[in-house]
């Protein structure tokens, strides 16, 4: 059975984006290959159907569902890990990956849900409907993950949340 060209062009064109989402859903560039691959897999039989609508909407909130259902199948247990690292210096060429790099470790530690939320809002800018259109759940329940997402990650990064000043970001 031959691909559908169309199929083919649209993994070409929007693969990196979704790439993305799978990677920021992970934290892994291998388990987010195998995540897309997956996901693909599953969508290429039925391309026919998905294509008429709206595909990448579908191949995203397939991603969140299909590593939604290796998240829950995953053992959980205790993970050792050292002390946090001392915060880096201001004139460090490498402060930016440093925080990018704290800020996805961070990410990756919330729940599920709210991890999903904060991909989706803040990394795929979508708006809050479209939002709760991918997750299939209320507006109040994509602002409710995203408020205890957003102060998790402030809780948790209190170096990344500082400015040059000192100042927060969320301005306290």
């Amino acid at each position: 059975m031959l691909t559908p060209p169309d199929f083919e062009e649209f993994v070409a064109a929007r693969g990196p984006r979704l790439l993305r989402v799978a990677w920021l859903l992970t934290g892994d560039a291998h388990l987010a290959e195998d995540l897309l691959q997956t996901v693909l897999a599953k969508a290429w039989p039925q391309w026919h159907r998905i294509a008429d609508g709206s595909p990448e909407a579908y191949l995203r909130k397939a991603l969140i569902t299909t590593h939604a259902s290796w998240w829950r199948r995953r053992w959980r247990g205790e993970v050792p890990h050292g002390d946090l690292p001392e915060s880096a210096d201001r004139a460090d060429a490498f402060a930016g990956v440093d925080l990018e790099q704290t800020l996805a470790v961070a990410v990756r530690r919330l729940p599920v849900r709210q991890r999903a939320v904060v991909v989706l809002r803040y990394f795929e800018d979508l708006s809050v409907e479209e939002t709760a259109g991918v997750l299939g759940c209320t507006t109040g329940t994509v602002k409710s993950q995203a408020s205890k997402a957003l102060r998790s990650l402030r809780d948790h990064l209190p170096a990344a949340a500082l400015v040059d000043g000192g100042e927060r970001h969320d301005g306290s």
